[in-house]
C-alpha cells in the first residue's frame, strides 16, 4: 500500500527546466527605469550614453553567439527605461507646478481625480478652548489629481502634471475616479513624501464639480455601494473585512484588525493582490467548463471576469499590477508550465513598466513580481517533494511559502522586522479566501437588484471573513509573531543568503515528513515565544525606551523580572515585544502619562502574560473615548486605577523610586490641554535620576520649572517625540547627560525637529532616538552611564 502512495507524484507534469531569455530584458527595463526616475533629463542621458558605449564595447568583445545578443538586447531595454523613466519624471524636476510649490503660491486649478480619495487619521493638536469637545484624532482626506490647468501669480498654464492633495474637508472623500474638479489652494514641494507628484495641493476649500466621474467608476460604484450596505448587518471585523478582500476598501476596517493583520502578514488580502484575481478567475473558467464552454470560448470569458474585477476594483496601477500577476500566475501554473510561465511574467513586468513606469520604485509590485516568480519557480518542485501529502493540503502549504521565501528579503529591507506568524496565518487563512472573496463578489454583482439576496451572500462570506480576522488576531498577540531583523547592509546580505539557502535545501526538508513536521513544530515554538535576541537586553539596563512607532514606551527597572512601564505606544504588539525581551513578568505600576492615542493604545501589549499591580493615570481624562476603553481594559483585567496627584511619591522595590511632579494644574493656553496634562515623573533607578516628561508644551514646561526650581537629572525623555514645541530651558537646564526620543521613522509631523536635536547638541547631552537606534537602553558602565541601541547590539 505504501508503495502506491509514493507512487503518485510520478503521474506530475515532469521537471522542466526554467525558460529565463526574457528575465534580464524585464530587469534591464526596470533597472534602467529606476534609475531615469531620479534623474534629471541631463542626467538621464549622460548615463544613458555611458551604458550604450560600455554594451557597444562589450558586444564587440564577445565572440557571436546568444550571449552576445542578450547583453545587446539588455543594453537597449537599460537606455530604453532610462529615456521612459527620465520623460516621466520630467515634470516632478522642473515647470510650472514646481516652481509655484517651491514659492508656496495659492493657486487655481482644472483637474481629474486619478483615484479614490482616502480618509486617514492623525493625532491632531486641540485649542485649550477645544479640548473637552475635541478627540485627539483628525480626519484628513488624501487624493490625486492630473491637474490639466493651474493659474497662479498672474499666469496661467495648460499642462498634464500629477498633484496630491490633502485636505480636512471630508467632502472629498465623496468624489469618485474621473470626476473634473476645479478648486483653489496653497502648493508646496512634495518633499519626498510621494515621489510621483510634482506638488502638493493644500485646498482651501470643497471641490467645484465641473463635470462627471468616468464611466467606469458610474457603473461600479452602486456596486461598491451595495457592498458596503450588504456588509452592514454584520460584525465590525467581518464587515470592515468583505469589501477589503473583493474591492480592496479598507473604509470600513477597524484600526484594532487593520493592526492585527498587519503583524500577521495578511494585509496583502485586502490590497487586491494576484490572489483575488487568481481566485475570480479560477471560479469563474471552472464554471464555464461546467456549463460547456471549451477552446477558445474559455480565454475570452476569462479575460471578461478579468476586466470586470479590474473595473470594480478600480483601474489604478496596483490594481493593473495584481490583474497581470494573477492572470500570470493561473496561465503559468495552469496552462504553460513554469518554463512558459517565467517569460510570461517577464513580459508582463515589462508591459506594466512603460504603462507606468513609476511601478519600478513600487514596493509593493516588487513584492508581486517576487511572489509570483517564487509560485511560478518553487511550487511544482516543492508540491512533488511532499509526496507524503494530499495534492490540495501540499499546495496551500507550498504556495504561501514560496512566495514568502521570494519576498522575505524585500520585506526585511523595507520593514527590518521578520514576521514568523506569516506563512502559518496564510496557510490556516487560504481556505477561508476564496469563499469570502467569492460570495462578496456575488453580494456586491446583485446588490443593485436584489439587496436581500446580497446581505444573505454577505452572510455568507461573513464566516469565513471572521476565520481570517480570528487568525489575525490570534498570531498578532503571540509574543514571537515578528521579530526585529538585522539592520543595514548587512541584514540585506543576510537574508539574501537565507533566501538562496532555504530555496536549495526546502526540497530536502519537505519530502521528509518527520523533518517538515519538527521544522512546523520550532516555528510554532517560536511564535508562542518571543525569541532571544543576542546581545540584546544588556546585563543590568536600567532605563529602557521601547521602540513602539510613533508614541511612548518607556521601562524602568525594579528588580528581577520586574519593572514600572510609562506609556505603552500606539499599538499592542510593539510594547508586548519589548517586555517580552526585557522578560518582565510582572509590573507593579503602569504609568499612562495622558490619554492620548499614542500612548494607550497598546495597553493590551502590557497586560497580556504580565501580572499588572495598578495604574497611574492622568488627571484629565481626555479624550474621552481613549479614557473610557483604557478604564474598560484596566478594569477586565482587575487592575486598580488612581490619577497621579503631585508630590506623590512611590517606592518600587529597593532600586526605584518615582515622585509625581506634574500636573499641578491644568495650562490654559493655544496648545493641547490633554498633552499639558501630562502626567510628569522624576524617577531614580539605582541611583540614576530619570525625568518622564510625557508631551508637555512649552507653557507647561514653563510653569514646571517655575515649580522646582532646582529639579535636575542625569536622564531626560524629551517631551512630545521632540515637537519643535519646546521651552529650551527645559532642554538643557537641566544639566542631562543623555536625552531619548521616542518617535516613529514613518510620522508626518517632522518629529523630531531639527532645532530641538540642535539644541541638545550645543548643550553637550548625547541624543538617541528610536527612530534611528531602535530601542535604547541606559546602562551602568565601568566609565559611569552608558547608552546601548537595539540596532547596534544586533548588527554584526
Amino acid at each position: 500500500m505504501s508503495s502506491t502512495v509514493a507512487s503518485a507524484p510520478r503521474t506530475e507534469p515532469p521537471r522542466d527546466r526554467l525558460d529565463l531569455r526574457l528575465v534580464p530584458v524585464a530587469l534591464a527595463l526596470w533597472a534602467g527605469t529606476f534609475t531615469g526616475l531620479a534623474c534629471t533629463w541631463g542626467a538621464a542621458a549622460a548615463v544613458g550614453v555611458f551604458v550604450t558605449v560600455t554594451t557597444v564595447a562589450a558586444v564587440a568583445w564577445m565572440r557571436p553567439s546568444g550571449r552576445r545578443r542578450a547583453v545587446a538586447v539588455a543594453g537597449l531595454c537599460l537606455v530604453a527605461g532610462l529615456a521612459v523613466g527620465a520623460s516621466r519624471a520630467a515634470p516632478m524636476h522642473g515647470g510650472p507646478v514646481t516652481d509655484l510649490a517651491e514659492a508656496g503660491a495659492y493657486v487655481e486649478i482644472e483637474g481629474v481625480l486619478t483615484g479614490d480619495p482616502v480618509e486617514r487619521h492623525r493625532v491632531a493638536a486641540k485649542p485649550a478652548a477645544e479640548a473637552m469637545e475635541a478627540g485627539d484624532e483628525q480626519t484628513y482626506v488624501v487624493g490625486r489629481i492630473r491637474v490639466e490647468r493651474i493659474s497662479g501669480r498672474s499666469l496661467s498654464y495648460e499642462l498634464r502634471s500629477p498633484v496630491l492633495f490633502v485636505t480636512g474637508e471630508t467632502s472629498w472623500a465623496a468624489l469618485l475616479p474621473g470626476q473634473r474638479i476645479r478648486t483653489g489652494g496653497i502648493v508646496e514641494p512634495s518633499r519626498g513624501r510621494a515621489p510621483d507628484v510634482a506638488a502638493v495641493l493644500r485646498p482651501r476649500a470643497g471641490p467645484e464639480l465641473i463635470g462627471a466621474p468616468s464611466t467606469a467608476s458610474r457603473l461600479t460604484e452602486p456596486l461598491r455601494a451595495g457592498l458596503r450596505a450588504s456588509v452592514s448587518g454584520l460584525g465590525p471585523d467581518a464587515r470592515g473585512l468583505i469589501p477589503g478582500l473583493v474591492v480592496g476598501d479598507e473604509s470600513l476596517m477597524t484600526d484594532h484588525l487593520r493592526q492585527d493583520m498587519k503583524a500577521a502578514g495578511l494585509t496583502h488580502l485586502t490590497a487586491v493582490s494576484g490572489t483575488n484575481i487568481t481566485i475570480v478567475l479560477v471560479v469563474v473558467l471552472a464554471v464555464a467548463r461546467w456549463s460547456g464552454l471549451r477552446s477558445y470560448a474559455l480565454p475570452v470569458v476569462g479575460l471578461l471576469a478579468v476586466v470586470g474585477f479590474v473595473l470594480l476594483a478600480r483601474p489604478d496601477p496596483s490594481v493593473l499590477r495584481a490583474a497581470a500577476m494573477g492572470v500570470v500566475a493561473v496561465v503559468g501554473l495552469a496552462v504553460a508550465g513554469r518554463r512558459r510561465g517565467l517569460p510570461a511574467l517577464a513580459a508582463a513586468a515589462t508591459l506594466l513598466l512603460l504603462i507606468d513606469p513609476w511601478l519600478a520604485r513600487s514596493v509593493g509590485f516588487a513584492l508581486s513580481v517576487l511572489a509570483t516568480a517564487g509560485i511560478l519557480a518553487l511550487v511544482p518542485h516543492w508540491q512533488r517533494a511532499m509526496w507524503w501529502l494530499p495534492r490540495p493540503l501540499a499546495v496551500a502549504i507550498v504556495v504561501p511559502l514560496a512566495a514568502q521565501v521570494a519576498c522575505t528579503p524585500m520585506l526585511l529591507a523595507v520593514s527590518g522586522e521578520l514576521s514568523l506568524a506569516s506563512l502559518p496565518a496564510n496557510v490556516l487563512a487560504a481556505p477561508a479566501v476564496a469563499p469570502a472573496t467569492i460570495f462578496g463578489v456575488v453580494a456586491a454583482a446583485i446588490s443593485p437588484l436584489a439587496p436581500t439576496v446580497a446581505a444573505w451572500s454577505a452572510w455568507v462570506a461573513g464566516i469565513p471573513a471572521w476565520w481570517i480576522a480570528t487568525l489575525a488576531h490570534w498570531f498578532a498577540e503571540r509574543p514571537g509573531a515578528t521579530m526585529p531583523w538585522v539592520p543595514g547592509a548587512a541584514g540585506v546580505v543576510t537574508s539574501v543568503t537565507l533566501a538562496l539557502v532555504a530555496v536549495a535545501a526546502m526540497p530536502l526538508v519537505l519530502r521528509r515528513p518527520v523533518v517538515s513536521l519538527a521544522a512546523g513544530a520550532a516555528l510554532t515554538v517560536g511564535l508562542l515565544r518571543a525569541l532571544p535576541s543576542p546581545g540584546w537586553p544588556p546585563p543590568e539596563w536600567l532605563v529602557v525606551a521601547c521602540d513602539v512607532g510613533q508614541g511612548d514606551a518607556v521601562v524602568l527597572r525594579a528588580g528581577e523580572h520586574t519593572a514600572v512601564v510609562v506609556d505603552a505606544g500606539r499599538e499592542p504588539a510593539p510594547v508586548r515585544r519589548c517586555l517580552d525581551e526585557l522578560d518582565v513578568h510582572t509590573v507593579p505600576l503602569l504609568v499612562l502619562s495622558h490619554f492620548d492615542l499614542d500612548h494607550v493604545g497598546g495597553v493590551r501589549g502590557v497586560l497580556d502574560g504580565r501580572h499588572v499591580g495598578r495604574a497611574l493615570v492622568s488627571p484629565l481624562r481626555e479624550p474621552a473615548d481613549n479614557a473610557a476603553d483604557v478604564t474598560r481594559r484596566l478594569d477586565e483585567a482587575g487592575v486598580p486605577m488612581s490619577a497621579a496627584e503631585p508630590g506623590q511619591r512611590i517606592a518600587v522595590g529597593d532600586q526605584l523610586t518615582l515622585e509625581v511632579l506634574w500636573p499641578r494644574r491644568l495650562i490654559s493656553a493655544p496648545e493641547s490641554v490633554s498633552n499639558n496634562a501630562s502626567v510628569v515623573l522624576d524617577a531614580e533607578v539605582d541611583g540614576v535620576d530619570v525625568l518622564l516628561t510625557g508631551d508637555l508644551e512649552p507653557a507647561a514646561q514653563r510653569a514646571l520649572m517655575r515649580s522646582e526650581p532646582r529639579l535636575s537629572t542625569d536622564v531626560l525623555k524629551v517631551a512630545h517625540h521632540g515637537s519643535p514645541n519646546q521651552h529650551h530651558g527645559l532642554l538643557t537646564g537641566l544639566d542631562a547627560r543623555i536625552a531619548l526620543i521616542s518617535v516613529g521613522d514613518d510620522n508626518a509631523y517632522g518629529h523630531p525637529a531639527p532645532s530641538v536635536l540642535d539644541t541638545l547638541r550645543a548643550g553637550g547631552v548625547r541624543t538617541f532616538r528610536t527612530d534611528h537606534d531602535g530601542a535604547v537602553a541606559v546602562v551602568r558602565g565601568p566609565a559611569g552611564l552608558g547608552v546601548v541601541t537595539r540596532d547596534a547590539a544586533l548588527a554584526p
